[in-house]
């Protein structure tokens, strides 16, 4: 199987750093995220900062001593940042070259002027679903809620009618297909392999944003009825590119790291010898390090050449993409850090002894303790993290298509009922004009028929394969 980090890298199997009962350390649990909820949701503190002190609370409510509670926070940290951090940088430079060439715009423009009416939600998500693959949530949402607002009011279109299926591509992109954070993470905590759980996302994806997309926006946009703000529809920038990359070239950069790794997982499965040269050659290709890679370099010239851009506007170009992700990676890493925290304490064996008296499906609790953390703390990025820490040892003995399956199950819940205490609710609040009560009738819902379906979805595939 392969892993998202090397070996060398992995964290090894250690006993627990404290003798505490199930009792305490299930108190430490429950005390450890109230506090990073407190902290996060009352005091605003940084998610970084909440996830640091909590793993620390954590630590010593469950009788550790501090200087190993320490170590093991600090051990999961290096470790996450090690194996996910690098994919992250490539996946921001490949989204900076997209949307300062002009190709995300290439893609909308070329989609939107060949669809019109009933067809428009449909264009949204797909437009959506492309543009989301490299990009991160928020990044997605700053680049594409823009044009959303301009479609709706040069095309005459209810805002929620096209807003809600863009969104919708966004969030399930976030939540269920890697390389985003929150599924590379959650793909290394439980050893599971990248291709097979890009596959069978895929395939829980495209049903799970048709429901929540076109199909939930016909009633959304009948509960609320409102037009584009002006305030927030925005206006051309002031330096566009030389030249627009075709629209052919912009695609076929995107989706690069996407086929690379869907083809590794296919020769895995059709060649099943790892000393046949072929799947030698396509597990160097198919790994999420090269693949992106590749697209980055790709886009170096399919995007920036293309656009007209000197090696110096290249050059500040992939510069510039890192400063956003710096906080991203302080909250992956922090998250990795809370993860080895509970698992060195104790509490995944603790939940894995507790798992064989349940009746509950394994893919059903995974959904169900990303639904608790998501409600709590407002974060799919902790949900995932966490959830998919808790949950890790029950992947020990799981097939490679389960354990994908694990890692999907997690990705739905994290993406349950966003409400006041998340980033995105807010963003989509002020971005489309709405009141509280507006947002929660239209994201709120959206977000959580994503996650409902999704886990659906997943326990259905979990009986076919």
């Amino acid at each position: 199987m392969t892993r998202l980090s090397v070996e060398m890298l992995a964290a090894d199997p250690v006993e627990p750093i404290t003798s505490a009962g199930n009792a305490q350390l299930g108190i430490a649990v429950l005390a450890g995220i109230a506090l990073i909820v407190l902290l996060i949701t009352k005091y605003k503190l940084h998610a970084f900062l909440a996830l640091t002190i909590g793993s620390l609370t954590l630590g010593a409510i469950a009788g550790a001593p501090l200087g190993k509670t320490i170590v093991s926070f600090s051990t999961g940290l290096g470790n996450t940042v090690a194996g996910v951090g690098v994919l992250i940088a490539l996946g921001a430079i490949l989204g900076k070259l997209l949307a300062d060439s002009g190709g995300a715009d290439q893609i909308v423009d070329t989609i939107l002027a060949k669809t019109s009416g009933r067809a428009m939600p449909w264009a949204m998500v797909l437009i959506a679903s492309i543009i989301g693959l490299p990009l991160f949530f928020e990044v997605g949402i700053v680049l594409l809620i823009p044009v959303v607002l301009l479609v709706a009011k040069r095309g005459n279109y209810s805002l929620m009618r096209i807003g809600i299926p863009a969104l919708a591509g966004l969030s399930v992109m976030h939540g269920l297909i890697p390389p985003h954070p929150g599924p590379l993470v959650a793909i290394d905590a439980i050893g599971a392999d990248l291709g097979v759980t890009l596959a069978l996302g895929l395939v829980v994806a495209v049903p799970t944003v048709i429901i929540a997309g076109p199909l939930f926006s016909k009633y959304a946009s009948r509960w609320v009825d409102i037009p584009a703000p002006e305030r927030m529809i925005p206006t051309r920038p002031s330096e566009e590119p030389a030249h627009r990359p075709s629209f052919v070239a912009t695609v076929a950069t995107v989706l690069l790291p996407v086929v690379l790794m869907l083809a590794k997982a296919l020769v895995d499965i059709v060649v099943d010898n790892p000393e046949h040269p072929v799947q030698q050659v396509a597990d160097v290709i198919g790994s999420p390090l090269i693949a992106l890679l590749a697209a980055v370099l790709v886009g170096l010239f399919t995007l920036g050449r293309a656009a007209g851009f000197t090696k110096e506007r290249i050059s500040s170009t992939v510069e510039k993409s890192f400063a956003p992700i710096a906080g991203v990676l302080m909250i992956v890493g922090a998250g990795g850090g809370f993860k080895q925290t509970l698992i060195d304490v104790g509490v995944g064996q603790m939940i894995l002894e507790f798992s064989e008296s349940w009746a509950i499906p394994t893919l059903l609790l995974a959904w169900l303790i990303a639904v608790a953390i998501r409600l709590a703390t407002g974060s799919a990025t902790v949900a995932t993290i966490s959830a998919a820490g808790l949950v890790a040892p029950l992947a020990a003995d799981m097939s490679t298509s389960h354990a994908a399956l694990l890692v999907l199950a997690i990705g739905a819940g994290s993406l349950f009922f966003s409400h006041v205490n998340d980033a995105g609710f807010w963003l989509v609040k002020e971005y489309f004009g709405m009141t509280v009560g507006q947002t929660v009738k239209t994201w709120s819902v959206m977000e959580t028929i994503i996650s409902v379906v999704g886990i659906i979805f997943v326990l259905l595939l979990s009986l076919v394969i």
